[in-house]
């Protein structure tokens, strides 16, 4: 005799969508998705599918209201940034715990998150909603170095630093005839780029892994490794920062992901989201710090996995690096012989991927892999956001952050693409 699932949880968007293993742990999950968007492998994990415009709250709530009113859910989540303020839309109106509606803006809306952080005192940094080419020249004169971005940016996208007055008018006409309507003027934070990976529960926040990147002259990250080497300095105070700010914008439970400047005056936040991070992040503090974030987005708001009480110490290094070739017509890609155990994997030709890392769950148990995701004939696009790391990448566990890392460099030496530029 089968037994019915003793919760129910609705679970909006993602790439993939992190519920692998749900129906053993007791949990139907209800995926409301956009059609087309989702891997096909996802539906033996899912009690049904709604389609419906995740980016919409009310669309969304008028898709799961009447199933709330059959079977209540216990949490309506989402671990995908266009979904977040629709999300807590619904939350709020079916009265769930979990994100609201009023945390998610805060956390994309980024003046809105500046003018919280200056209220509690955190994170001092100058910056201004500017609304016109004279306002973003004036701040670059008052404040020197900058950087004018969209209020709710993401992937890296349209990020314009600023040293001169000209070059701050430049910059507002760029993002002008990009389509951004609204323009975050900020002082330029000097220092490297580190994240912690937290997870919170009734309002108390743990600190599960910190990492470090590499990126480009646009700030486009195509490199992730964990623990951060760099970050050891600042330490302490980057973990006591994290849950401060996120008390301030009001987050009480499920992952976030808080990027931070490591400043000669100490850490300085960059952005935060209430979600588990991209670019196979969560995967890496797996694998170097014991710590399943994917599992904990649905266990812990559930009750069947406890919050840990601090955060845990690091048992290895991992590091997952993008192939960047450059932008043009492919010829074709090679992998060199390599010694040892490296689980390779092609994507099919022609085979369009419906997740970001394809093949992440399939590497659980590889300590290296790597993944080629372009055949011949493919366009490889120039890369200006984190959407363009598409040619497939690396995964490497090691006893450390920087023998994965120089691990990872030799895997990536090791893939040729023939480019027709």
């Amino acid at each position: 005799m089968s037994h019915r699932p003793q919760y129910r949880v609705a679970v909006v968007g993602g790439r993939p969508a992190p519920i692998h293993g749900a129906r053993d742990l007791g949990i139907d999950v209800v995926l409301v998705h956009q059609e087309g968007q989702y891997e096909e492998s996802i539906l033996e994990h899912v009690e049904t599918v709604v389609h419906a415009d995740i980016t919409d709250g009310p669309a969304l709530l008028r898709a799961l209201a009447p199933l709330h009113e059959q079977r209540p859910f216990d949490r309506v989540m989402t671990t995908t940034e266009p979904a977040g303020e629709s999300t807590g839309h619904v939350v709020d109106r079916l009265k769930l715990p979990g994100v609201s509606e009023r945390t998610a803006h805060l956390l994309k809306d980024k003046f809105a998150m500046r003018e919280v952080l200056a209220k509690h005192g955190l994170s001092p940094v100058r910056y201004r909603h500017v609304v016109t080419r004279q306002e973003a020249a004036g701040f670059v004169a008052e404040v020197g170095r900058s950087v004018l971005k969209p209020v709710d940016g993401v992937a890296s996208l349209h990020i314009h630093p600023a040293a001169t007055p000209g070059e701050a008018e430049a910059a507002w006409d760029a993002l002008v005839a990009a389509g951004v309507t609204k323009v975050l003027a900020e002082e330029y934070l000097e220092g490297p780029v580190v994240s912690v990976d937290s997870f919170s529960f009734e309002g108390r926040h743990v600190p599960m892994g910190y990492s470090e990147y590499r990126m480009n002259e646009r700030f486009v990250e195509w490199e992730v490794s964990t623990p951060s080497r760099v970050a050891a300095a600042q330490l302490p105070q980057l973990l006591d920062l994290t849950p401060r700010l996120l008390d301030a914008v009001g987050l009480t439970e499920g992952p976030s992901h808080s990027e931070f400047i490591l400043t000669a005056d100490g850490p300085r936040v960059l952005e935060s989201h209430a979600r588990l991070a991209g670019s196979g992040a969560p995967e890496l503090v797996r694998r170097a710090f014991g710590a399943d974030l994917n599992r904990m987005f649905l266990t812990v708001p559930l009750g069947i996995d406890e919050l840990p009480s601090s955060t845990p110490e690091p048992v290895a290094g991992a590091c997952a690096q993008f192939f960047v070739p450059p932008a043009g017509k492919l010829r074709g890609v090679e992998v060199d012989p390599l010694p040892g155990t490296v689980d390779v994997r092609h994507l099919a030709p022609g085979e369009e991927p419906r997740v970001f890392l394809p093949f992440l769950p399939e590497l659980r148990e590889a300590r290296e892999a790597i993944v080629v995701q372009k055949s011949s004939g493919d366009v490889i696009p120039p890369l200006l956001t984190v959407a363009d790391c598409v040619s497939g990448y690396v995964l490497v566990t090691g006893p450390d952050a920087g023998a994965a890392v120089a691990r990872g460099d030799e895997l990536v030496r090791a893939v040729h693409f023939d480019v027709e530029n």
